[in-house]
């Protein structure tokens, strides 16, 4: 009684390689299974642990929308850091204003974070400063602003001027 195998249940598969099926076979032997059963337990595991599966053209259509709305998202943020440096940056120069004009007669707030800075660091040159403060050397009314702070912190036996920077004393 010999029983003929069901040709509906088969499937065939073209290796790559040859190297790719003798890797498959060796493994096979080597876990005392033949190639056939190897083959389903190896698809079955993994389907069965995505029980979800889904073809991998779709996978392929939702990892680039994925990756495209990660693209307009850094976008999106790149511009928001622009215009979030404009606005510290005008920020900056609109609290240097008190210190720009000479006749200014109400009060005015130094820069807690100038203050802190050199606090921190004792000592620290200019350019780094500007630096450590976030603000583009280029940005002169600014820096005016800054350099006045630190006159006027001097007037008041806070800082004094080392070479091409400042040191707290205060």
């Amino acid at each position: 009684m010999s029983i003929t195998p069901d040709k509906e249940r088969y499937t065939y598969i073209y290796h790559p390689s040859r190297e790719h099926k003798e890797r498959w076979q060796k493994l096979a032997r080597k876990s005392r299974t033949p190639l056939s059963k190897f083959v389903i337990g190896i698809v079955d595991s993994v389907i069965d642990a995505d029980e979800e599966f889904a073809p991998r053209g779709e996978m392929q259509r939702e990892l680039d929308n994925i990756q495209n709305e990660n693209k307009g998202l850094r976008e999106d943020i790149q511009r928001k850091t622009i215009v979030l440096e404009r606005y510290e940056s005008e920020l900056k120069r609109y609290r240097s204003q008190t210190f720009l004009d000479d006749n200014y007669g109400g009060v005015r707030r130094y820069s807690k974070e100038l203050i802190e800075i050199l606090k921190s660091r004792l000592q620290m040159d200019g350019y780094k400063l500007l630096e450590v403060l976030g603000v583009d050397p280029k940005d002169s009314e600014t820096v005016k602003g800054i350099s006045k702070q630190l006159e006027e912190l001097e007037e008041y036996g806070l800082v004094r001027p080392v070479g091409k920077g400042w040191r707290w004393i205060g």
